[in-house]
């Protein structure tokens, strides 16, 4: 019925690698159930192969810490995986995605004050490539003597000519967590270090000053011809610099009344920076013609045109645009650019009514059909199921949750099917209590049937984990307190 999941990475959502990889709380109550064995060469491959598609906004470190505690696993795959050969190739090379989420790993491992993780990441930040953030995990968890014990060598990583200096005034600068910086820069033991310290961060914030003060970033003129001319400018340069934003913050300052004419030619003609910030400008203003020029722009062969009519009238929440996007959700398929129609739905998702289901359920449909459930374009439309309460969206949404492997896409169907599914408080309710999302085992704690003898026993577990998030553990404990009446 669906397409499916075309990531190459991922194993099918029914194997328990293809669960550890997802962060699904089914992965950990398989792994816990399988052979050892099974349970640790899954769990080093999700380690040492970060399965995730953005690293920056997806969880798995407290879930794979986790459950290497209960496997009581060893360090020794993760120590060889850090200090593999590959970590001594020069700079340049993507060494966050290599190592980070095994740092990271660490890191909580070194929570639940495992002296083996803590020594790991400290002999890593000596001489490992990804320093910095073995460093950054050091810096919540480890106390003041170890972190001290850490500058000399992290000082001796840059050496002391100009260049260098300048290195460390923005490694310390840069740094995501400034503890250890602040206690090598007052350390009494280490004067040399601590003067050398507060001489290059002097010389740091005179030099970012001095760039401030003679920047020489693009500045257009102060009239609506020359922003149009800079923004087309952008588009033709190689590679094309964007623009189209930033022009159409210009023109809100420049343009009046008596420009309206030169901003709609402008978005009708074949200049198309030009036309990508007209378009962008005429809709934030809710200019009448606004909607008839994205109309016809969505479906310009020009990809930068039409995805500026599109981002356009996604920014837009006027009444006429609403009216304008049911009858674009409502077109014959094939009538409109598909864009533009999914875009449509979209908005509807996020602002239209009850009489809005019927559309927002046929692209949730139409889009799993077409382009797998782990589309960018399903986030709005699985929240906008959930939000207008669209029952027979259950099924779609089941499987968005068993098989996409965007674990903030789960958690999204998840919290629709909390407002759709009956069966949700006893069905994968219990199981997001051990997912990887800390919003979804939050959301999991609030609907969890307790008839289930493992939910009260995760809650009591979850509010008594010094690792957990402070969010998750505020609902545990309100879910746990006698007022509940749950």
């Amino acid at each position: 019925m669906f397409v499916d999941s075309v990531d190459s990475d991922i194993a099918p959502s029914g194997t328990l690698l293809g669960l550890l990889q997802r962060g699904r709380g089914d992965g950990t109550l398989h792994a816990l159930a399988a052979p050892r064995a099974e349970a640790l060469a899954a769990l080093r491959q999700c380690v040492l192969h970060d399965p995730r598609r953005d690293w920056q906004i997806e969880h798995r470190s407290l879930y794979y810490a986790r459950l290497h505690m209960e496997l009581d696993a060893s360090l020794d795959d993760i120590e060889e995986h850090l200090f593999a050969p590959e970590d001594d190739l020069p700079p340049g090379g993507d060494c966050e995605a290599r190592t980070g989420l095994a740092l990271s790993v660490l890191g909580h491992l070194a929570s639940y004050e495992n002296a083996g993780a803590t020594e790991l990441l400290r002999k890593y930040a000596t001489s490992g490539a990804n320093w910095q953030w073995a460093l950054d995990e050091l810096a919540v968890r480890d106390d003041d003597a170890g972190l001290r014990g850490l500058g000399p060598a992290v000082l001796a990583r840059f050496p002391r000519t100009e260049q260098g200096d300048a290195d460390l005034a923005a490694a310390a600068r840069e740094a995501f967590e400034p503890r250890p910086w602040r206690l090598w820069a007052e350390d009494p033991a280490r004067p040399d270090q601590a003067e050398r310290l507060r001489r290059v961060q002097e010389q740091g914030c005179f030099d970012r000053w001095q760039r401030q003060l003679h920047s020489q970033g693009p500045r257009p003129g102060w009239s609506v011809r020359e922003v149009l001319d800079w923004a087309q400018d952008g588009h033709e340069q190689h590679p094309p610099a964007a623009r189209e934003a930033a022009a159409a913050r210009c023109l809100s300052a420049v343009a009046g009344p008596a420009d309206r004419e030169e901003l709609i030619a402008a978005a009708r003609g074949q200049r198309d920076g030009a036309r990508a910030a007209a378009l962008r400008h005429l809709a934030d203003r809710g200019d009448p013609d606004a909607l008839d020029l994205i109309e016809t722009a969505a479906a310009d062969p020009c990809e930068t045109v039409a995805e500026a009519a599109l981002c356009a009238f996604a920014r837009m929440r006027s009444t006429a645009a609403i009216v304008r996007a049911r009858q674009w959700a409502a077109a014959p398929e094939g009538s409109l650019p598909e864009r533009l129609t999914i875009v449509a739905a979209e908005m509807l998702a996020c602002c239209g009514g009850a009489q809005d289901a019927g559309a927002v359920l046929r692209a949730l449909r139409r889009t799993v059909r077409n382009e797998g459930p782990d589309s960018d374009e399903l986030w709005p439309l699985v929240d906008g199921v959930g939000r207008l309460g669209v029952e027979s969206a259950a099924p779609v949404l089941r499987h968005i949750y068993r098989e996409t492997a965007s674990s903030q896409l789960r958690g999204r169907a998840a919290g629709a099917l909390a407002l759709t599914d009956p069966s949700f408080p006893a069905g994968f309710a219990v199981e997001c209590l051990w997912d990887c999302e800390e919003t979804t085992r939050a959301l999991a704690a609030e609907y969890a049937a307790t008839g289930d003898e493992r939910v009260v026993e995760r809650l009591r577990r979850l509010a008594a984990d010094p690792a957990e998030e402070a969010g998750v553990q505020s609902a545990v404990r309100g879910r746990l307190s006698p007022e509940s009446g749950r």
